[in-house]
């Protein structure tokens, strides 16, 4: 039985060529669709769309070849980033959907994002393995029907839908740099300026890098690296404009420049979004993951709110989410989740709520922000390369033990002090370990105490962040 190294822990990455191609493509269709498959149903119907690397529509094509020949209709919305598949499949009550994306893997990588009905996600221990199982032996069942295709326009309703978040009186006049990286999310930009006009919601939008090219000439869209801001940074510079917007690959992941071109740490930005959404609906639930939260929860607590903690990961984000039916979860590295796209993550929301929060309080990106990183400095996350990952815990945890209030060990170890705290965690998707540090209002101890942590580790950073 062929091993497929292209599935990980939460969705399907791989090489081009020899860990993914249009062979393998096909398999995880009629294994997806096999999965799938409920006896008790007379149709059931999947969504596949794809973003713009050159690969994903042969893959897409092979896949929802697969998909129907176990028997099941696929509707294939085109090019598109993946929550697009997301509302699809909530939107029009599907059994399920898939993103053909690699999102900001190098250029001779490709992927899948697959998720169920209600857009539910199906990771490694949501049925992620028993499709690559049914892949792997590449013996499917016999269906005396197969599916049948058919392209769909979907781009008006899920325009109308993320619109739906703000109230267009609420937005003041704003200049706003949008940088997509040539990746997916152009034709959503060029869709949303139209709307803008029509509805008259006062917002220029000056786009960079807008054309949706799957050479990507100004380099793999992925804001999260220091090296790749500096364009949307210089943009919100040389036009004066008010905030900056970048995004992924697949424009899952929308990351913030101030009025200076000062890149935000995406940790304030949950911060950001969960006020928007309590002034929106009073005593709301606001999930957040274990690595920074102080910020978070104090925000929560003072707008009216109740914070609760979840393991970091969006299959944990999404399931506590609808376990407490929270109208919001965010995680620091930049996904947004709300109750209301059926507990998924989606990019394009976030700049949408803080572009009506700054216009409601009336006050710059730079200013909002400074407040909540003089109140709770932050290390920002720290990737280390380790090994013996459980000695490390145990050794931590020894150090600090008797000084901490509180151990937690939802996900990694949070030890928390009277004015800092610390998690360290391992990397469910890479080899590393990854470190965050925060103090309430003290930089220099916050500082002084991410470095007594390295010390301990006696670790090399990983200069890639």
């Amino acid at each position: 039985m062929e091993k497929l190294n292209c599935f990980k822990a939460y969705d399907i990455r791989g090489k081009l060529d020899c860990e993914l191609n249009e062979t393998i493509a096909y398999r995880i269709g009629r294994a997806f669709g096999e999965y799938l498959r409920d006896d008790n149903k007379t149709e059931q119907t999947v969504v596949v769309g794809g973003d713009i690397r050159l690969t994903s529509e042969v893959l897409k094509l092979a896949l929802a070849k697969g998909v129907m020949e176990s028997g099941i209709n696929v509707i294939d919305i085109g090019k598109t980033g993946t929550e697009e598949v997301y509302f699809t499949t909530f939107n029009l009550k599907l059994d399920g959907g898939i993103q053909v994306t690699a999102s900001h893997n190098p250029i001779d990588y490709n992927g899948m994002k697959l998720v169920r009905e209600e857009a539910k996600p199906i990771s490694g221990d949501s049925g992620l393995r028993q499709i690559q199982l049914l892949a792997e032996r590449n013996q499917f069942e016999t269906v005396s029907k197969q599916g049948q295709y058919k392209k769909r326009h979907i781009l008006n309703d899920y325009i109308s839908h993320i619109l739906g978040y703000i109230y267009p009186k609420n937005v003041k006049p704003m200049k706003i740099v949008v940088n997509s990286g040539n990746g997916a999310a152009g034709h959503v930009i060029d869709e949303l300026e139209t709307q803008f006009k029509k509805t008259n919601i006062p917002l220029e939008i000056i786009k960079i890098h807008n054309t949706e090219d799957g050479t990507f000439p100004n380099g793999i869209p992925n804001p999260l690296l220091p090296e790749c801001r500096s364009d949307t940074s210089n943009a919100v510079k040389k036009f004066r404009a008010d905030m900056g917007v970048a995004f992924d690959g697949d424009f899952d992941r929308c990351f913030f420049f101030d009025e200076n071109g000062d890149f935000i740490e995406g940790y304030y930005i949950v911060g950001l979004l969960a006020e928007a959404f309590l002034h929106k609906e009073k005593g709301a639930k606001i999930i957040h993951d274990p690595r920074l939260y102080w910020n978070t929860v104090d925000i929560a607590h003072r707008v009216g709110g109740t914070p609760i903690l979840s393991k970091t990961g969006h299959a944990f984000i999404k399931e506590r989410m609808r376990k407490e039916d929270a109208i919001y979860g965010g995680e620091m590295s930049a996904h947004h989740y709300f109750r209301e796209f059926s507990y998924c993550d989606s990019g394009m929301i976030p700049w949408l709520l803080v572009t009506e929060l700054l216009s409601l309080t009336g006050k710059k990106l730079s200013e909002t922000v400074a407040e909540r990183i003089a109140a709770y400095p932050a290390s920002g996350e720290i990737n280390l390369r380790l090994e013996n990952t459980n000695e490390t815990i145990e050794q931590i945890t020894a150090i600090y033990r008797d000084e901490a209030i509180a151990i937690d060990k939802t996900d990694g170890i949070s030890c928390e002090f009277k004015d800092w705290r610390f998690n360290l965690r391992f990397s469910n998707t890479e080899p590393v370990a990854r470190l965050n540090v925060e103090s309430k209002a003290d930089l220099l101890l916050m500082k002084q105490k991410t470095d007594e942590i390295l010390s301990h580790l006696n670790v090399r950073i990983n200069v890639e962040g």
